[in-house]
């Protein structure tokens, strides 16, 4: 848990000179115990403010200051904002500060900290063991200054990083070395446009990456940058929270795809496929009238994502199954397309029956209304077919008893044949005795009369 540093050395009267010594004192004592590694110091704040004593460290007190650090087991939070660094004593004070074990938040906020002091930044970026938050809001960082620190990051623990107001434009992300910690992104105030969108994408199109917050308000995004980040997380399970307000270039065409993004009515399959896991997306519009009817249909999507165990199903019973909000939607989404049209009517009787459950007798009644067609026509379908199935059912039936018929037949003639073949072979047999006993009863009689 990232922790809230209170204000540290608090005066009504930081103008006096004793307030300016007490500040000095604390601040030199807890340098000290820093040095020496006690447990009780945990962490070291300071703002430049009007204490002069830290304009005019020199050189070396930064370095020193640095090697403490690095060598202290003990120290979470260091806090140097407010004017406290520039190029120059960033150089110094990295020079010694190399390393950290124990160092988790770091607040470099409103400095003059462009992409040189970025550079000296580097070896403590790539050898910070615990750095998990890291603050450099309002700064000079500029485009090289965002890459070089990204770069840096890609193997840290760095879990939310803090980059707004630092006058980026261009970024470039190596899909294949992104901090696979890295959930919260802050990037806004600044010039990013759609060229920065497409490299942002690689964020959100899975990998090791797990961003749950992306802040891109107030920046250069139009129509074709939103377009390219809803496309990126069509798919996307991580991101809870979208920022895009006051983004000039957002028309109601942007508005209407981070609507369809979230609940996509244009079918009941395009509603399961929307995304169910962001919880807020923030946008504004020029036409306050839009900007209140799209934020307010976007902010009931993401309300159904962050209350509901199985928000798809609840889109469905909520949007697609309920006129008037269904209705709504369409306007706002161009669509025009009847809904039962696409619901398989077998299944109108459950779809009916969630409609009466969720929305009463009276959705009900609009419901059977839309469907009542359809469902009469599928049951009068069903009783033609099953009079066609019975009837050929019957036909084979008769069929198959004038087949046995035949085959009967076939095989009586088959075995009358067989006899008389039969018959016909005993026949020639006995020809064949006959007529040897008609020749000896002729040799017989001519015996008888001395005919030889």
């Amino acid at each position: 848990m990232l922790c809230q540093l209170p204000k540290m050395y608090y005066s009504d009267d930081s103008s006096s000179e004793a307030s300016i010594d007490e500040y000095e004192e604390g601040w030199l004592a807890d340098v000290e115990r820093i040095r020496e590694d006690d447990p009780s110091t945990t962490i070291l704040e300071v703002s430049s403010g009007e204490h002069d004593f830290i304009q005019n460290m020199a050189d070396e007190d930064w370095e020193e200051l640095g090697h403490a650090i690095s060598g202290n087991t003990h120290l979470s939070c260091l806090d140097l904002y407010g004017g406290a660094l520039n190029d120059h004593t960033m150089s110094s004070l990295f020079r010694g500060l190399t390393r950290s074990i124990s160092i988790g938040e770091m607040r470099l906020y409103e400095n003059e900290i462009s992409a040189v002091g970025m550079r000296s930044m580097v070896p403590f970026l790539q050898n910070a063991d615990n750095l998990e938050y890291l603050d450099l809001d309002n700064n000079n960082l500029a485009s090289n200054g965002f890459n070089t620190l990204f770069r840096a990051l890609r193997n840290g623990p760095i879990v939310k990083l803090n980059c707004s107001r630092c006058g980026i434009d261009s970024i470039e992300i190596d899909s294949e070395h992104i901090p696979k910690h890295l959930e919260h992104l802050h990037l806004g105030e600044n010039i990013i446009n759609a060229d920065g969108c497409h490299e942002l994408a690689k964020l959100l199109q899975g990998g090791v990456a797990a961003i749950t917050d992306l802040l891109l308000n107030n920046n250069k995004i139009d129509d074709e940058g939103v377009e390219i980040l809803v496309d990126a997380l069509q798919s996307n399970t991580s991101l809870t929270e979208l920022d895009l307000r006051w983004n000039d270039g957002i028309s109601k065409q942007g508005n209407e795809m981070l609507l369809k993004l979230v609940n996509n009515v244009s079918s009941i399959e395009a509603t399961l496929q929307s995304n169910h896991t962001l919880k807020r997306i923030r946008v504004e519009h020029l036409n306050q009238l839009e900007r209140d009817e799209i934020q307010t249909n976007i902010d009931k999507a993401t309300r159904i994502n962050t209350c509901y165990t199985r928000p798809a199903r609840e889109k469905l019973i909520q949007t697609q199954l309920h006129s008037q909000n269904r209705a709504e939607l369409c306007r706002l989404q161009g669509i025009d397309r009847s809904l039962y049209n696409e619901i398989d009517p077998l299944h109108l009787p459950e779809v009916l029956s969630l409609i009466g459950q969720n929305h009463g007798r009276g959705e009900l009644y609009v419901a059977l209304s839309s469907s009542i067609m359809t469902l009469f026509s599928t049951i009068n379908r069903q009783r033609c077919i099953q009079q066609e199935k019975e009837y050929h059912a019957a036909k084979a039936a008769e069929h198959a008893v004038i087949a046995a018929e035949h085959r009967a037949k076939v095989e009586e003639l088959e075995n009358e044949l067989a006899a008389m073949e039969k018959a016909a072979e005993g026949n020639e047999g006995n020809d064949d005795t006959e007529y040897r006993d008609k020749k000896r009863r002729r040799k017989w009689w001519w015996g008888l009369w001395g005919v030889a």
